[in-house]
């Protein structure tokens, strides 16, 4: 496998969400290149049907693939809820999505054994996040809420905003009724929202980012695989978008904290 070193992890989300994985990847394995995809003109995929987010991720897929990349990560969790094992089962890559390390950071967390988790229709309509915990551990009450509105919102930067507020006091007050001590935010755009979040939900409640996690289990992947990289080598970035590369570049740099030069819009 030693050949496959020095090739690059695909990383595909519907949006911006997925640059939360991407941030962590990179402060984990700074050595590592990496090829993000972010799938901006068909955003967001959690109001689609289960057979068009099929459809998106297999698309998105075989962009990557192009790329000759050595390991996938499915940085959506409406992705990751609905296609990652049909994904898994046609590569001959390892594939992560972020479903199950975050399941896992939820389990570690809870100690009431109520669990809250919110994300997009699909994925809450999927019930992946229930089975993945009470398969470790049955004894797990989970409570799903989803929050449409909140995709849209990151995506217009809207990260800090009064109607934001308002959007979540919504969503999230009836959940806060249901005694939780553990929120996991099942989609990587919520992460941008943490600070509104938590002020709704208070300091009893732990909120699980999946996205830290998923970079942890990306490290244990690689390294199992001896597929890591471990020379001196600075990880190269590229980032291709299906729309508006402009927008991408203004919240993305917000995001990362860094420079983002060369984004290519591409039909996939």
């Amino acid at each position: 496998m030693t050949h496959n070193i020095n090739k690059a992890i695909g990383i595909f989300d519907s949006g911006i969400g997925g640059l939360t994985v991407l941030k962590e990847i990179i402060q984990r394995l700074p050595k590592e290149d990496t090829v993000y995809l972010g799938d901006t003109a068909r955003v967001p995929y959690g109001t689609k049907s289960p057979e068009t987010v099929t459809r998106y991720s297999f698309e998105n897929t075989s962009f990557l693939l192009k790329h000759d990349i050595k390991l996938l990560v499915v940085a959506c969790n409406t992705s990751s809820a609905i296609s990652l094992k049909q994904i898994e089962k046609t590569l001959s890559i390892p594939v992560i999505g972020v479903l199950e390390p975050g399941a896992k950071a939820a389990l570690k967390a809870t100690k009431s054994k109520r669990v809250g988790v919110i994300g997009t229709e699909a994925t809450i309509g999927s019930e992946a996040y229930p089975d993945a915990i009470m398969k470790l551990d049955p004894g797990i009450v989970v409570i799903g809420t989803p929050c449409p509105l909140f995709v849209p919102l990151v995506e217009e930067g809207w990260t800090d905003d009064e109607i934001t507020l308002m959007v979540a006091e919504r969503y999230l007050n009836p959940l806060k009724r249901e005694e939780i001590d553990t929120l996991l935010l099942g989609c990587t755009h919520y992460p941008l929202l943490k600070d509104i979040i938590k002020k709704i939900m208070g300091d009893g409640v732990s909120l699980i980012d999946s996205a830290q996690e998923t970079a942890i289990e990306v490290e244990r992947i690689l390294s199992e695989k001896r597929i890591l990289r471990e020379s001196s080598h600075k990880g190269s970035r590229e980032y291709f978008v299906t729309d508006a590369p402009g927008r991408f570049i203004n919240l993305g740099e917000r995001l990362l904290g860094i420079h983002i030069d060369n984004v290519k819009q591409i039909n996939t």
